[in-house]
């Protein structure tokens, strides 16, 4: 499939838009990446998705699909040629999705959370929540890798995709915070799974560097936005 027929619309700061560009690079899927400005938007988005006006989107042919998480689904269907980013069988891909809903749900927010703390004890407290989650997410890895490298087992899966896309805002808010998050201690496989993971050739090229995405986030705080993206 020619690169024309196959664009995805975002901007490199975002988690989400990783999602859908680690897996079309899984699928050996070639794809013309079309960068959003932050903070406007452009008449294609509005155009690809006029009901919540958010990236990523992606087009295929003419057809927008909206939705990292359901862009990814989409992906793995369409592009059904191993290797498959969602398990085979349906117990563990209700799985794989319930921890994905639980990554954007409660552990993206608690990251929220600790940028938005009033004062250092509701930091603390907002710190030690995010750290709760993670340690839930070194079960949940141990349960699931079924003594794999990642989440998928041998191979990137969707919940490597749905978490992984947010180690580059994780590794900045331990850097503005002085504090580390994923340590040996606490979560020995995540850390582990964690260098895997952005060493991964679909990774690496989409993965931020984190001193870039710190310097993104200071031009966040002073002109007034979310230092996280939504």
């Amino acid at each position: 499939m020619a690169k024309s027929d196959v664009k995805v619309l975002g901007a490199w700061p975002s988690p989400f838009v990783m999602r859908p560009r680690i897996a079309l690079s899984i699928k050996s899927v070639e794809y013309e990446f079309l960068q959003e400005t932050m903070g406007s938007k452009s008449e294609l988005l509005l155009k690809s998705n006029p009901v919540h006006k958010k990236i990523p989107v992606l087009i295929h042919g003419d057809k927008p699909v909206c939705e990292s998480l359901i862009i990814v689904e989409y992906i793995d269907e369409v592009w059904s040629s191993p290797p498959s980013i969602l398990p085979s069988h349906p117990y563990d891909r209700a799985i794989a999705r319930f921890w994905a809903a639980y990554v954007d749900e409660k552990l993206f927010p608690s990251m929220k959370e600790i940028v938005s703390a009033d004062g250092e004890e509701a930091k603390k407290a907002a710190i030690q929540k995010l750290v709760d989650g993670l340690i839930l997410l070194e079960d949940a890895y141990a349960n699931c890798s079924k003594g794999g490298k990642f989440f998928g087992g041998e191979q990137i899966g969707y919940l490597d995709i749905a978490f992984g896309c947010y180690l580059g805002w994780l590794r900045v808010t331990e850097k503005f915070n002085q504090v580390k998050l994923l340590d040996e201690a606490k979560t020995p496989g995540l850390v582990k799974w964690a260098e895997t993971f952005c060493a991964h050739p679909a990774v690496k090229d989409v993965m931020p560097e984190t001193d870039k995405l710190a310097e993104f986030a200071k031009v966040l705080f002073k002109a007034g936005a979310a230092p996280l993206p939504k």
